[in-house]
C-alpha cells in the first residue's frame, strides 16, 4: 500500500457533506418562514368559563375595534388625538358619584393592535382612573 510521500500536502476538500448540511438548513428555513408573522402584535382577550357580571357597580366601558376606533360607553370617540380621549374619560370620571370605586372596563377586539390598548390605558391613567379591568370573552360549553 502506498500512503503517499512524507512531504505531500492535503490540497483537496470534500465539499459534499458541507453542501448537504446547507441544503438541509435551506429546506428547514423554507418550511419555517411562512409560520413566522412579526408584522403586528395581536391581543387575544382571556377567556372565562364561570364569570359573574358585576351589575352592582357601573363603570366606564371602553371598546376598541381592530382598526383602533374607540367607543366610550357606547359612543364613538375620534381617537386621532389622545387629548380628546383623556378629556372624554376625565368628564366621565368627574361626573361619577363615587370616584374611588369607579372602574374602567376595557374590551379590545382580538385583532386590535397592542398600541391602541396601551394608548387607552395611558389615557385612563392620565384621567385619574385607578381601577381598570380587561374584559374577557365567555366560552361556550355547547
Amino acid at each position: 500500500m502506498s500512503m503517499g510521500n512524507v512531504g505531500d500536502q492535503f490540497t483537496e476538500i470534500n465539499v459534499t457533506p458541507l453542501t448537504d448540511v446547507f441544503l438541509v438548513l435551506l429546506v428547514i428555513m423554507i418550511l419555517i418562514a411562512p409560520l413566522i408573522d412579526k408584522s403586528e402584535l395581536k391581543i387575544k382577550p382571556p377567556e372565562t368559563k364561570f364569570a359573574k357580571k358585576d351589575e352592582a357597580t357601573k363603570g366606564i366601558n371602553i371598546d376598541i375595534d381592530k382598526e383602533g376606533q374607540l367607543a366610550i360607553n357606547g359612543h364613538y370617540v375620534a381617537a386621532t388625538d389622545k387629548q380628546v380621549v383623556i378629556d372624554t374619560i376625565k368628564k366621565l370620571v368627574d361626573a361619577a358619584p363615587d370616584k374611588e370605586k369607579l372602574h374602567v372596563t376595557l374590551n379590545a377586539d382580538g385583532d386590535a393592535k397592542q398600541k391602541f390598548v396601551v394608548e387607552v390605558m395611558s389615557a385612563c391613567a392620565a384621567s385619574g382612573v385607578t381601577k381598570m379591568r380587561v374584559a374577557t370573552q365567555q366560552q361556550t360549553n355547547y
